[in-house]
């Protein structure tokens, strides 16, 4: 079909947006566009459960049917010097976080317990800006004790902007996948975030993908953002082409900005779900913070057959989620395989 063929097409089913995404991201793989995801996201609740249906179906054929785990720890929690209008970890608000560091052997043990819920997927996380030489040292020792104890996790980092040899330290050091979110959308960004940009959270991403380590962005919903920015913002993300998408919904904590924000309803906390995986097709999306307060032990469920194909396992970095046991038997009930370490590498 010619290019102007396929708009003549689309223009004529425009009425029914799901019978678009079942041809355009169904049968072709191609992403919704930032008008069609706003589509979605504009569907009445009446429409939900063929909406979810899709992207389910969607995940299976572009994705299968294996789900990735993943445990994260803190390495250096609360002190940040950002201004990240949702975060309690900022050094900024009066939040009740302090400061602290956790030890190498408390890093390995982490570790263990993290690989023994069956994950495959193991992410070091700092409160920073950027990583310092004390903390990269740190890093380095960490996930060299975590190989010398034989624990073959595959492991991930997250530690806040990156300068070019930085980016190629994580790699000597075997880091595989390097997570910095984006966080909401760029016409968004500066209502959010003020102590630094949007693009210099785009630049680290470019900058980790071209030295070969897996990209891992995406945000949190619910922070003030109207229905036209999560379009663009899931359409920003698409165009980062990442591995992972994680999918944080606002938690809001004490002290902060956002503090008295209301968290997002379930039916629309699903409906972004499903409209982020028309719009990436084939992208790792993963439930992340938020997900136990927004929708519960049912709409868990639901999210994973609504295009949700990885989670995260056990606590956050400064909130309680589930015990890890109740979402693996979670995945079992659903008959969903767990991805297995071999498959990552």
């Amino acid at each position: 079909m010619t290019a102007a063929a396929e708009r003549t097409h689309e223009a004529d089913t425009a009425g029914d947006i799901l019978a678009v995404a079942r041809e355009r991201v169904l049968d072709r793989g191609e992403g919704l566009t930032e008008e069609q995801v706003l589509a979605v996201l504009h569907l009445g609740d009446d429409r939900l459960e063929d909406l979810l249906a899709l992207a389910h179906e969607v995940r299976m054929r572009w994705c299968g049917p294996e789900v990735e785990v993943e445990g994260i720890v803190s390495l250096k929690t609360g002190g940040c010097p950002e201004d990240c209008h949702f975060c309690s970890q900022s050094g900024r608000f009066p939040t009740p976080v302090r400061s602290a560091w956790l030890d190498i052997p408390g890093l390995v043990e982490a570790a263990r317990q993290t690989a023994a819920t069956g994950a495959t997927e193991f992410c070091i996380v700092a409160a920073v800006r950027g990583p310092d030489q004390r903390l990269l040292s740190q890093v380095r020792d960490g996930i060299k004790a975590i190989r010398d104890s034989g624990n073959d996790i595959q492991i991930a980092c997250s530690l806040g902007m990156l300068t070019q040899e930085q980016v190629d330290e994580l790699v000597a050091m075997g880091v595989h996948r390097y997570n910095h979110n984006l966080e909401t959308a760029r016409s968004h960004f500066p209502n959010v975030v003020t102590t630094h940009s949007w693009e210099e959270r785009w630049d680290t991403l470019r900058m980790v993908r071209e030295a070969g380590m897996e990209v891992c962005s995406g945000g949190i919903l619910g922070m003030g953002e109207t229905p036209e920015q999560r379009a663009e913002f899931a359409v920003q993300l698409a165009e980062l082409r990442p591995d992972e998408v994680p999918m944080n919904f606002l938690i809001p904590q004490p002290g902060t900005p956002y503090a008295e924000y209301t968290p997002i309803e379930g039916r629309e906390a699903l409906k972004l779900v499903a409209a982020f995986r028309l719009a990436m097709p084939r992208t790792m999306l993963r439930f992340a913070g938020g997900r136990e307060l927004t929708l519960g032990d049912l709409g868990a469920e639901q999210g994973m057959l609504g295009g949700i194909n990885a989670i995260i396992v056990g606590n956050y970095l400064t909130n309680l989620g589930r015990p890890a046991q109740q979402d693996l038997d979670m995945l079992a009930d659903l008959k969903m395989p767990i991805k297995a370490i071999s498959d990552t590498i």
